[in-house]
């Protein structure tokens, strides 16, 4: 899709609340923002998507070219993406499926979208079907007026990708049968497990990034007092570094891994890195519980 072209559709969707008109009237559109898997800069792309239950489907087709469309190796890349659809936006985990899930999906999404099934037969790549996770509604959304708020929203994440990458991993366990190291990898779980870590990663990197080089600074300010818990969580924040890298290494074998050493490492893992979220949360939250989030605008 010509970069003006997709550009005017993506004003068009925004405008009408995902209503477009010309080749894509009346087709079921949301635009994908990914960040750039080399720039580190969002990307926003118009697609068609196919409803499955709560979740929303996306083929990386790139019109039946011989390549992957940038996207698709963006959200490998970065795996947490924004999703517009409609007048909703929400932010998302995108997680290709894979093995007989992905064909299965695939089948799904030609059922009702015919034209994927010819993009298909148009090259000799396995064209992606890239499931993406919405929200609940029916799940109970707090208001945050504080940046103690903002921090547990932060902190509730984290722990809930962690309970994730446990449940997925149990579930790939109990696919192989728990009966050993050279058992076949169990199909389907791999890329969601990655994903899935990755983005814990990359959120975790970029909060503590955060917060040693903004948070951490000015609070020290006020708080001169508070000068050894500020210490200790920089060096915590430089150990669970080399944790989270441990963390991908861990579960990148888990195809091939032995269950039960695999499940005590990542439990080990999982626990050095709660008692890190504990701690911060148990030092930090009565001192920002009276700064107001969003911050105000500059005057």
């Amino acid at each position: 899709m010509p970069h003006a072209f997709q550009q005017s559709v993506i004003t068009e969707f925004r405008a009408n609340a995902g209503k477009v008109g010309g080749p894509f009237e009346g087709a079921d559109l949301l635009l994908l923002t990914t960040t750039g898997a080399r720039s580190g800069k969002p990307h926003t792309t118009p697609l068609g998507y196919v409803r499955d239950g709560r979740r929303l489907l996306v083929v990386g087709s790139n019109l039946g070219a011989p390549l992957h469309p940038d996207w698709y190796r963006n959200l490998l890349a970065r795996p947490a993406v924004t999703v517009e659809l409609g007048d909703e936006e929400f932010e998302s985990l995108a997680v290709p499926a894979e093995g007989a899930r992905r064909d299965e999906l695939f089948a799904r999404v030609v059922a009702e979208a015919p034209g994927y099934a010819d993009y298909q037969d148009a090259t000799d790549r396995v064209l992606p079907v890239v499931v993406l996770e919405r929200p609940d509604p029916d799940a109970a959304v707090p208001a945050i007026t504080s940046l103690a708020g903002k921090l547990v929203e932060t902190h509730t994440w984290l722990r809930a990708q962690l309970r994730h990458v446990h449940a997925e991993t149990e579930a790939h366990f109990a696919a192989r049968g728990d009966r050993g190291a050279h058992d076949a990898p169990a199909p389907g779980l791999g890329l969601q497990i990655r994903q899935r870590c990755l983005a814990f990663c990359q959120a975790l990197e970029f909060h503590h990034t955060a917060e040693d080089g903004h948070l951490f600074p000015a609070m020290e300010g006020h708080h001169p007092s508070l000068g050894r818990v500020f210490d200790r969580l920089r060096e915590e924040h430089r150990s669970i570094g080399a944790v989270q890298s441990a963390l991908a290494a861990l579960l990148a074998d888990v195809a091939v891994a032995e269950p039960d050493r695999f499940r005590a490492e990542l439990t080990r893992m999982t626990e050095e890195l709660t008692a890190h979220l504990d701690y911060e949360e148990e030092h930090l939250l009565p001192l920002l519980a009276g700064v107001p989030w969003p911050p105000a605008a500059a005057s």
